[in-house]
């Protein structure tokens, strides 16, 4: 069922790994990814965030968003079960994966679309959450409305149509969260 009313499609599949599966690809992950401190640019001025991020991919792509350039790495292991996976059950598939390790609810996003134009334009992207329970939130560009999200271990989170477009999205910070939470966003790049 599509969650959003207007502008766009979300499909939420909170079992798409099972505990004991999640727990294990995120172990996995853990140890074969190559992690990045997280950089942005806020005024010209360069700050490294608590987050940490790698951009995995087909080819080397290149992507920059908060003007820092990255280049995909090869697939892991791990990494090519669960995009396998996540190709069979969205019927889709994706190039690249940006990975976020999120180490506590200190580390959050603020609201963004992912419609950078290096992205195939309306792709979907598909998102796993391995780890802590996080709330995630919608909100339209135009109309006050907004949706609430939360974000279970193992779950996969679906955005497809013109939600990039019309939507933004939020992982809002919690100082009760003592846990992390790693989350994978698989994408389209446009490799043209």
């Amino acid at each position: 069922m599509n969650l959003l009313p207007f502008d766009g499609e979300i499909y939420y599949h909170p079992l798409f790994l099972s505990e004991s599966e999640a727990l294990q690809s995120k172990r996995a992950l853990q140890n074969q990814v190559q992690w990045q401190p997280d950089e942005v640019v806020v005024f010209g001025k360069k700050h490294v965030m608590d987050r940490q991020t790698a951009w995995y991919g087909n080819q080397p792509f290149t992507y920059t968003y908060s003007k820092t350039p990255r280049t995909a790495l090869p697939w892991t292991p791990e990494l090519l079960v669960v995009k396998q996976r996540v190709e069979q059950v969205c019927e889709n598939e994706f190039n690249c994966c940006l990975l976020n390790w999120y180490p506590n609810g200190k580390s959050g996003m603020g609201w963004h679309a992912d419609n950078e134009s290096t992205l195939v334009y309306d792709a979907p992207i598909a998102s796993v959450s391995l780890g802590v329970t996080r709330k995630f939130i919608f909100k339209h560009n135009t109309q006050p409305k907004k949706i609430d999200l939360v974000l279970e271990n193992g779950s996969l989170l679906l955005m497809q149509g013109k939600t990039q477009t019309y939507w933004k999205h939020s992982l809002p910070k919690s100082l009760k969260i003592s846990e992390d939470r790693i989350n994978l966003t698989f994408r389209v790049f446009n490799d043209v």
